[in-house]
């Protein structure tokens, strides 16, 4: 019985090797392309990165599609991971708050105006 176990662990771990090993093939054939095809410059905040610090610099897809890979790159835009967390977290933010991503008009979360009056009475006062 200890036989069949250990082979269903080696068997899993098998599967998952291989799933790592498909993943990184897959992240490394467009992120290679990537960093052909942009300079090495984070998009938004613009810090430039080169040898070891290469590997701060991520594949951000535009369209959070991570299957949407052209060949022209135009879905991917290079990011550093602290800018790439940020762009991750505004959508999470909109998705908790049940807001549609990419802005548009917002209501103000409150209707209460404390100060509404306030230009009136000091007005009064001069």
């Amino acid at each position: 019985m200890a036989s069949k176990k250990r082979r269903t662990e080696a068997e899993r771990s098998h599967i998952l090797a291989e799933a790592r090993r498909e993943r990184e093939r897959k992240l490394k054939s467009y992120r290679e392309r990537a960093l052909r095809m942009f300079p090495w410059v984070c998009a938004h905040c613009g810090r430039e990165f080169s040898g070891k610090r290469l590997r701060e610099l991520t594949v951000h897809h535009k369209d959070h599609d991570h299957d949407n890979n052209p060949l022209d790159g135009s879905n991917w835009e290079l990011l550093c991971i602290y800018c790439h967390d940020y762009e991750h977290s505004k959508y999470l933010e909109e998705e908790w708050h049940d807001q549609a991503p990419g802005g548009g008009e917002q209501e103000p979360p409150a209707t209460y105006r404390p100060f509404a009056g306030l230009d009136d009475l000091l007005k009064d006062k001069k």
